[in-house]
């Protein structure tokens, strides 16, 4: 059976459990197929977003109902899960709109959220709008991506050699968005350290 066929046939629902599972790949790769025609681009987009929700609502709910559990305690013991709940608490309602963008917190953060004093109708309502520009971002990115290939390459490029080039693509993208948040903490603690310095010698 070919990739062609597999998507024709499971396309929605192999999107939405990668978008829930695996992540941007999938997301990406569900763009690039709906360029190809094998895929209605709202489809790809809507499952996208779809299974990143129920995705990041039941994590959510591992946090708020079954905080006693044996994994969800190993879960709070990791650093990340520390890191989470800080920024969490200083930005609320951007840490909670952005927690998909940032590496190594993708999984992590709805349970830290769900341990968290964060009303689940609050988080509800973020996590949909959330959810809904992240489909359509990065099922977007995939659209376009396809598009430019082909006009490099012409139209009998592969679905199947597009699809490890999206994953590059994503790679660097979430390569360079690091970078800029390294570059930015880096100054911010710069900064202070400038202040806490000056403040010394003034005193």
């Amino acid at each position: 059976m070919t990739i062609e066929t597999l998507i024709a046939h499971y396309g929605f629902a192999a999107i939405f459990v990668g978008a829930g599972v695996e992540g941007e790949t999938s997301v990406v790769a569900g763009g690039v197929l709906a360029h190809r025609g094998l895929l209605p681009l709202w489809s790809a987009g809507l499952a996208a977003a779809t299974g990143s929700f129920f995705a990041d609502q039941l994590f959510f709910a591992a946090g708020r109902y079954f905080r006693d559990n044996r994994r969800v305690k190993k879960m709070e013991q990791r650093p990340a899960f520390a890191k989470a709940l800080v920024m969490l608490e200083h930005h609320p309602i951007l840490f909670i709109m952005g927690f998909r963008f940032l590496y190594g917190l993708r999984t992590i953060s709805p349970m830290a959220v769900g341990t968290s004093q964060v009303r689940a109708r609050t988080f509800l309502l973020l996590n949909g709008l959330a959810a809904i520009l992240w489909g359509a971002l990065f099922t977007g990115i995939g659209y376009g991506f396809g598009g430019g290939i082909e006009r490099l390459f012409g139209d009998n490029v592969s679905v199947s050699s597009l699809l490890p080039i999206a994953t590059l693509v994503v790679v660097v993208l979430f390569g360079v968005a690091q970078a800029v948040r390294w570059l930015h903490h880096r100054h911010a603690d710069h900064c202070v350290e400038r202040a806490a310095a000056k403040r010394t010698a003034e005193a």
